[in-house]
């Protein structure tokens, strides 16, 4: 369920039907809800797709995600039945970038393991090597994806002097990665030279499973692996090996591969900062997003251009 605030808006131009239990709906109930709807407002964890657009009987007219990503639809599918499909971007770069660094300080700093060790009344006092982590000041962050999101994060790293490496498939202007202090490096270069590397890449064909243990073991020991873009870019098994032989130091995840479930063996890693999807995870954040969806349900139903649209050739 999206925000109240955003709801009201959406009540007063349209019919709704929300699913107010607080579980995911299955696929079944989905599909049965959705039947003779003219808009589908969709998260994240809702798989949207032919079963589910051709449940609606032909009268979907808009299948919003509620989400930047929209990994869970099948856009080709939408795109053949003429259904345009949104998603709600640029609202949660900042806030996303912020749970990046969180993450991150916590997970180089060993933060949570500390914060577990107090809880069971374990600590014995200080000593010189006692939970030792990695340096951030001067650290150099390599970032695989450098979208605003990316940018964003190599933004936040000038205030701790680091040295900023990415890499992009997509090219990013000279002026940009000159204003972030920031290089172009190729993707062998990122794993070899990264402290610290955090993922801000979409889930794409190409990019599934990007991290399997081989990229793992190019990585330097003492580094660490930052996740808050999609669960599937990194093989989960694969970071419980390189975790548990400490193939690298730690890593810092937010999202999972089969989510909301991990994959065995990672929960009991120390060396591992396990968060529950908060990226957005911000009150102005999701009003945002809900917003955004509901803007483009309403221009689609009434027969404008949904501003948002992820398959602009459905508008045509």
């Amino acid at each position: 369920m999206i925000p109240e605030g955003p709801l009201g808006k959406l009540r007063e131009e349209c019919d709704v039907t929300i699913n107010t239990d607080d579980r995911f709906m299955s696929h079944e109930e989905l599909k049965g809800a959705v039947r003779g709807k003219d808009g589908l407002i969709s998260l994240l964890s809702d798989v949207i797709g032919p079963d589910v657009m051709d449940a609606a009987e032909g009268t979907l007219k808009i299948i919003a995600n509620y989400a930047v990503g929209y990994n869970n639809i099948d856009v080709p599918a939408a795109t053949k039945r003429k259904i345009p499909v949104t998603n709600t971007p640029g609202v949660l770069t900042d806030t996303t970038a912020d749970l990046t660094w969180s993450i991150l300080l916590s997970t180089v700093r060993r933060i949570c393991e500390g914060d577990r060790l107090m809880r069971r009344r374990a600590f014995k006092g200080w000593t010189p090597l006692f939970m030792l982590g990695g340096d951030i000041t001067g650290a150099t962050l390599g970032i695989y994806g450098f979208g605003r999101i990316g940018q964003a994060v190599a933004k936040r790293a000038k205030g701790f002097g680091m040295r900023v490496i990415f890499h992009e498939e997509g090219r990013v202007p000279d002026e940009v990665a000159r204003e972030l202090s920031a290089r172009a490096v190729d993707f062998e270069t990122l794993l070899r030279e990264s402290d610290i590397l955090s993922i801000h890449v979409p889930l794409t064909p190409q990019t599934k499973h990007r991290f399997k243990i081989d990229e793992l073991k190019k990585m330097k020991q003492s580094a660490y692996l930052i996740n808050t873009a999609r669960g599937p870019i990194v093989k989960e098994s694969d970071l419980v090996v390189a975790l548990r032989d400490r193939v690298i130091a730690g890593a810092g995840m937010d999202v999972y591969e089969d989510e909301p479930e991990m994959a065995p063996g990672l929960a009991e890693l120390e060396n591992a900062v396990l968060v529950p999807h908060l990226g957005s995870a911000t009150i102005v954040t999701r009003l945002k997003m809900g917003n955004m969806a509901v803007e483009n349900v309403i221009a689609a139903v009434s027969g404008r251009r949904p501003p948002n649209c992820v398959n602009p050739e459905t508008l045509d």
